[in-house]
């Protein structure tokens, strides 16, 4: 194991920047988002998804913007819906496919300043599980 890579801070630092809420195919949405970010922003859950979001297959994901952003973030403001994001934005760049394709790790980080490439992958899995991990204990 690279002693260089062994918590979440060593691959990671967020720059702010918000290009993770542009396309990337969406974000796909949780039964509890959509109930959560419907009450945030006093919506009827019922019809959340038909306002707000598009499907990718079978699941819903938020419609993105005119600008190919999400249509909760704002370049002045960020995230609008920051304090009940989604799950999936929850968990970026520590998502659970990782686990299985440490591959893709490279690929997200050509589009994210904030990731560090090229981390070996056995060190990137357990952090990668570690995180996971520790956001679904948050959550319940």
């Amino acid at each position: 194991m690279d002693s260089r890579y062994k918590t979440a801070e060593d691959i990671f630092e967020c720059q702010l920047c918000g290009d993770c809420c542009n396309g990337f195919g969406g974000t796909y949405l949780t039964d509890n988002d959509i109930i959560e970010i419907a009450s945030f922003i006093k919506a009827d859950p019922k019809t959340f998804v038909a306002s707000y979001c598009d499907y990718a297959g079978s699941k819903p994901v938020l419609t993105l913007g005119a600008s190919g952003s999400c249509i909760f973030f704002d370049k002045e403001k960020q995230c609008t819906i920051h304090p009940v994001k989604p799950y999936m934005c929850k968990a970026w760049p520590y998502i659970k496919t990782i686990i299985k394709n440490p591959e893709n790790w490279n690929a997200m980080a050509g589009a994210c300043p904030g990731m560090k490439k090229n981390i070996p992958h056995k060190n990137l899995k357990q952090i990668v599980a570690l995180e996971s991990q520790k956001l679904d204990i948050s959550l319940k």
